[in-house]
């Protein structure tokens, strides 16, 4: 039977991953995943299902290099997706691991509801399965520190958002996130390499609140961003110990009714 390309306009929503096949022939059905798909823009978090207890961390200062070590294992990245016609490329503007060899393209198909990916130039083999709920409506903001270089993406859909924000401090060996954070010379250094915030939430009225996030401090925020001007945009965050802090953002691109991202707009 022949299996049918998707349209990159019927992936619209959140979707879980329940099987990674890697190509050694190993198989991942327990790594918890969410990939948030907009209209072009796109977020995803991986993240190990043998958690941590980060119950006594409150902020970035508070990590230790153990718990450095154990968030360097983690997943994600956000950025723009669509395909060529042959192949689907999600282009990672923002990566939680270091940059890798090959760039993130392969195939999609239907098995009745479930969606098989197939990597490219990596052989692997990745099944997912759509959420229900609404996929409307549907908006991103691709954002730039005001006064600096930092970059970030908000993405809602339906009653779900996601939010990405990359590291100030890079990766300065090539590897895994993990062995960068093994070579860093100070717990601080290490502390900044995992400064990259890749966060999952639900949207009721006013409220933005996160409830996974690859900063585990994260965790209960609410975001109380505000559409600043059609140019900019503002979040609550946390200094590197614990203080909440407004960040501005310079408002880059934008794709939907962004007015939805306000989060003085409500549902």
């Amino acid at each position: 039977m022949v299996k049918a390309k998707p349209a990159v306009a019927q992936l619209r929503g959140l979707w879980r991953r329940s099987m990674f096949a890697r190509p050694d022939g190993t198989c991942d059905t327990t790594t918890t995943v969410r990939w948030l798909q907009g209209l072009r823009s796109y977020v995803d978090l991986r993240q190990p299902a043998q958690g941590r207890d980060f119950s006594a961390v409150r902020a970035l200062a508070d990590l230790s290099r153990d718990d450095c070590s154990w968030l360097a294992t983690q997943e994600g990245f956000a950025g723009y997706f669509g395909c060529d016609g042959g192949w689907f490329e999600w282009q990672r503007a923002i990566d939680f691991q270091p940059r890798t060899q090959y760039p993130d393209v392969g195939s999609l198909e239907w098995d009745g509801e479930e969606l098989i990916e197939k990597g490219r130039d990596v052989a692997y083999v990745e099944h997912w399965r759509r959420e229900s709920g609404a996929v409307a409506p549907a908006a991103a903001l691709v954002l730039r520190q005001t006064h600096g270089q930092t970059r970030a993406l908000l993405l809602r859909v339906g009653a779900v958002f996601m939010f990405a924000r990359e590291r100030v401090v890079a990766p300065q060996i090539p590897g895994t996130l993990s062995a960068c954070v093994a070579a860093a010379d100070s717990v601080q250094l290490a502390q900044q390499l995992v400064d990259c915030e890749i966060s999952f939430g639900t949207v009721s009225a006013g409220s933005f609140q996160i409830t996974a996030s690859s900063l585990p401090y994260r965790i209960g925020d609410v975001m109380h961003q505000r559409l600043a001007s059609s140019q900019s945009l503002t979040t609550m965050d946390r200094a590197i110990n614990g203080d909440a802090i407004t960040r501005p953002w310079d408002i880059v691109d934008r794709e939907g009714e962004v007015g939805v991202l306000d989060a003085t707009a409500g549902l």
